[in-house]
């Protein structure tokens, strides 16, 4: 493992070091990135299918609640584990470790973890939604490093919150910015179109990543593995 000196756990400093994270990985985390762009090209057909409003309670309104149930199901149990795995690999090439894009699929060896990491952080940031939005956003911030601690630690779901929740504290103002940040350069990559979008996508991923490593880093936190030092 190389040594990283240049980031620091700003936005700035983790959108910079993300973007040449990116580019020094383009093709891998791009093959990262489109399998999870392609598992979720189900999730707008079962939104589609949900915007209908049928007038009875007949076949189309079974249809329409069976594809809210699958498609709800479908982002949980499959989606949540992808998405789980694309940020492990990210943090590995943020870290400039050794990878490979199928380490992705890793998420499934710790698939019960995941899922429930998963659906406990999101309860609690729906939950902090209902109370005027604010507190939605507070825990979204301060919830950002789950997955990150999940695969890079093996840690539980409750013991992943409880980590995400001390390691953010003194950067949720940070990560809220790199979230307002993050909004428009996906808007930037929108105006290229398809292909703009999917990389500012993916340089928001790789920033994320960088900013988790470089809060472990600043608090001393990150073990280099045994035989990289």
């Amino acid at each position: 493992m190389e040594k990283i000196t240049e980031l620091l756990p700003r936005a700035g400093s983790a959108y910079s070091y993300g973007w040449r994270v990116m580019s020094k990985n383009f093709i891998s985390l791009f093959l990262v990135s489109l399998i999870i762009f392609v598992a979720s090209i189900p999730i707008g057909v079962f939104f589609n299918i949900s915007d209908i409003r049928p007038d009875n309670y007949g076949i189309v309104a079974m249809a329409v609640i069976f594809a809210q149930i699958f498609g709800l199901a479908y982002s949980i149990f499959l989606l949540s584990p992808l998405e789980y795995g694309a940020k492990f690999v990210y943090l590995k090439a943020a870290r400039k470790d050794k990878y490979e894009v199928p380490d992705m699929f890793d998420s499934f060896k710790n698939y019960l973890n995941v899922i429930l990491a998963a659906l406990l952080s999101g309860a609690i940031i729906t939950f902090g939604f209902f109370f005027l939005i604010i507190p939605g956003i507070l825990f979204a911030c301060r919830l950002a490093f789950v997955p990150f601690l999940v695969m890079d630690k093996k840690l539980d779901p409750v013991k992943a919150v409880e980590e995400s929740w001390r390691l953010t504290k003194g950067h949720g103002w940070r990560i809220l910015w790199m979230g307002i940040m993050a909004f428009f350069i996906f808007i930037g990559g929108l105006i290229v179109l398809i292909f703009g979008a999917f990389v500012a996508g993916m340089w928001i991923r790789a920033s994320f990543a960088s900013l988790y490593h470089a809060v472990l880093v600043e608090k001393g936190e990150f073990v280099v593995p045994n035989g990289d030092q």
